[in-house]
């Protein structure tokens, strides 16, 4: 009889031993992971139960290694501490290492660009492609998508400040709109507070329009601050804007690419051609560099400017000096803006 228990304990020894080994080495062996790593989610509400099962069906642990791996998780005190979402596992991977990046919540972070310039059309349709946001919106006006980021009645041109979003897969078109316009509010609020205070500009909306302009006039950032010292003037003076981007944005649609000169005979609310001061809302989403120009414009005495055909423009003072440079720039070409 003692020959039996001390068997039967031998090898309840050599069996938790092995065992302990075992899981010692699974401890230390990375997941059979591909060799460019993997991405995994973890659903809301899942366990460690469900973390291992996923691991177990990619192919990624073994029948064994997946209840070592629930041990692992319980034994450390992280079983109740994972947050779902969408995580990368890299080469190399070790499950104690993997327990930590879910914990940690350190989920891939998708990619979002904005660029400036755009309109809020643009920015609807880019949302709506991007497969790692989820979307809310689809179908609705832009009153209404306004509406849902807490903004009911603000028209939803140039609000949202163009730039690079990083966010998490499943991130509503709403939180990413939301997160976009208190960008543009911070950005339009810190350089209204350091404008000069001759500009004509009664409220940071009137700088946002300006901004929009300024953006669509010119690509190149060392000419912004010329650019918005013309319009500047212009409007100090009461000139009508006389700029083409304007214009366009008030044809919609109608707009083939071709601007006539019926078209810029055409009054629209948005035609500074036909009307005087600033269009009623802003044309495309400037970005900071516009924004700082529109309140910091350049100093001097241009009040025209025409498109060079390199990217850049002449800027002149006076009505003789601008048709002269037309007439070089522009020959048999459309107007020149203003």
């Amino acid at each position: 009889m003692h020959r039996v228990i001390g068997f039967i304990v031998l090898a309840l020894s050599f069996g938790v031993g092995w065992l302990w080994i075992d899981y010692r080495g699974f401890e230390q062996t990375p997941l059979a992971l591909p060799d460019g790593g993997a991405v995994y989610t973890l659903p809301a509400g899942g366990s460690v139960a469900t973390l291992a099962d996923g691991l177990r069906a990619a192919g990624y642990v073994d029948e064994s290694g997946a209840r070592y791996l629930q041990w692992l998780a319980w034994t450390s005190g992280h079983a109740g501490n994972l947050k779902a979402g969408e995580y990368h596992l890299p080469p190399g991977l070790t499950p104690p290492a993997l327990i930590d990046l879910l914990v940690s919540g350190r989920v891939v972070q998708h990619a979002l660009t904005i660029p400036e310039g755009w309109t809020f059309r643009q920015l609807r349709a880019a949302l709506r492609a991007h497969e790692a946001v989820r979307h809310t919106l689809d179908g609705l006006s832009d009153a209404q998508v306004m509406a849902a980021i807490g903004k009911l009645g603000e028209h939803p041109e140039g609000r949202f400040f163009p730039d690079t979003y990083h966010f998490p897969r499943g991130t509503t078109d709403v939180d990413f709109l939301a997160r976009a316009y208190r960008r543009m509010v911070t950005v339009l609020d810190e350089a209204w507070r350091q404008r000069p205070p001759s500009l004509p500009l009664a409220t940071p909306y009137e700088a946002l329009v300006l901004a929009s302009i300024v953006e669509k006039e010119t690509a190149v950032p060392e000419e912004r601050q010329q650019v918005a010292g013309v319009f500047v003037r212009r409007l100090q003076k009461g000139m009508r804007l006389q700029t083409d981007p304007t214009v366009i944005y008030g044809m919609g649609e109608e707009f083939q690419g071709d601007l006539r000169r019926r078209d810029l005979d055409t009054d629209t609310p948005y035609n500074t051609y036909t009307r005087p001061g600033l269009p009623p809302t802003p044309i495309a989403l400037p970005g900071k560099g516009s924004i700082l120009a529109a309140l910091g414009p350049a100093p001097g005495d241009s009040l025209y400017f025409v498109a060079r055909g390199d990217g850049t423009h002449q800027f002149s003072a006076t009505l003789d000096e601008h048709r002269k440079a037309v007439d070089r720039y522009q020959r048999r070409k459309a107007p020149a803006t203003p």
